[in-house]
């Protein structure tokens, strides 16, 4: 039984190509919670999702880092 090189390689880049909007979006989310500026945060993630183990680290330690304070609007 021969192994298609091509068909693998494929395959690769439907995974990959899958993966981007995935880390896209839950940068995004956690980016929310945790930063002021988002989008960019989605942006870096959905990069960066064309290395998976890049992404992860890069919401690992998006996760870990401090929520902002809220801002409940009383102004005292």
């Amino acid at each position: 039984m021969s192994i298609n090189a091509t068909l693998f390689g494929e395959f690769l880049v439907f995974i990959i190509v899958l993966c981007i909007p995935i880390f896209a979006v839950i940068s995004y989310k956690i980016g929310k919670r945790k930063s002021t500026m988002p989008g960019v945060l989605a942006f870096v993630g959905g990069c960066l999702a064309l290395f998976p183990l890049l992404a992860l680290i890069f919401i690992a330690v998006l996760a870990l880092k401090k929520d902002l304070p809220k801002n409940n609007g009383y102004t005292g």
